[in-house]
């Protein structure tokens, strides 16, 4: 099942993409007057702390109305919405894997790949939409960078995770941009400042249950900077797989559902360029990852 927010008419709802259609099931509205089940979560955080569960209901509301007179009724066309971060706001800070690719590590200057995880975050408040038009921030920086990215989206609370048991703490996956200023991560000797600028971590355009994902570890990643293709890797090439990734952080950080982890980037950023080729106004980032589909932003 794909999985998106929006907003409509100023109210902020969720709801599964309609199958071969550019919409929406209402699945608030459904629920609200056809009173279908007993209950139904009103935030997707919610939902996503239901686990299965919470798709299998989301099924049923729309299996109630798919074959009625008033089935067009809780469509919603995406002419119609405001897209919205699927998680519009995380628990807690993105958490986020450093060189996680190993042709990546080399093109940032590294001589070999990581021995052990490299961890930052970004701030809640860096998060963006499916085609929202992104600050260029050209005041702070001259060195924005793309960096397109499988991210993990947490189900259920965990610590401690053994690696065998981390994909039952997955809810699903989405698309992120790790959208880095280099020269604030270099000025500061850290990562933070440089990766929180506002619309730095789009995120969309849907999260996709993992049921829906047969194998996360060999999927394609294709960023395209105004239609060239600048990455082409796959989640296979990992340097800490998903189940390592979730089992490490699970050691020091309280895993909580809605948490977001960027699983890194493939080689092939800006910055590794030659001459380093950064991101200016009116470019047009879109990166796609294969069973999810395409996260697209512009620059102004």
């Amino acid at each position: 099942m794909k999985i998106l927010s929006f907003k409509l008419n100023g109210e902020v709802k969720f709801g599964p993409k309609v199958k071969k259609e550019e919409a929406v099931w209402d699945v608030l509205a459904i629920q609200e007057e056809l009173k279908i089940l007993p209950s139904f979560p009103k935030q997707i955080i919610d939902g996503i702390t239901l686990g299965f569960d919470f798709v299998e209901q989301t099924r049923r509301l729309v299996e109630a109305v798919k074959n009625t007179a008033e089935v067009d009724q809780y469509k919603l066309s995406f002419s119609e919405i405001e897209w919205l971060s699927p998680i519009p706001r995380t628990p807690k800070n993105i958490l986020c894997i450093g060189k996680n690719y190993q042709d990546h590590a080399k093109e940032m200057g590294a001589d070999a790949a990581p021995v052990d995880l490299v961890v930052f975050t970004k701030s809640p408040t860096s998060i963006a939409a499916d085609e929202q038009v992104l600050p260029i921030h050209e005041e702070k920086t001259n060195s924005l960078d793309y960096e397109g990215e499988l991210a993990i989206v947490i189900g259920k609370k965990g610590k401690d995770i053994p690696k065998k048991l981390a994909y039952d703490y997955i809810f699903g996956y989405t698309i992120a941009n790790d959208i880095t200023a280099r020269d604030l991560q270099d000025r500061h000797k850290q990562f933070f400042l440089g990766k929180s600028l506002e619309g730095s971590c789009p995120i969309g355009p849907y999260i996709v249950s993992k049921d829906e994902i047969t194998d996360p570890q060999n999927l394609t990643v294709v960023t395209k900077v105004n239609g060239e293709v600048r990455q082409n890797g796959s989640t296979k090439d990992m340097v800490f797989p998903i189940d390592e990734l979730v089992s490490t952080l699970s050691r020091y950080v309280t895993l909580e559902p809605g948490d977001i982890i960027l699983t890194g980037t493939p080689a092939g950023v800006g910055k590794g360029m030659n001459p380093p080729t950064f991101l200016k106004a009116g470019d047009l980032v879109k990166v796609s990852i294969q069973g999810i589909g395409t996260l697209s932003n512009r620059f102004e």
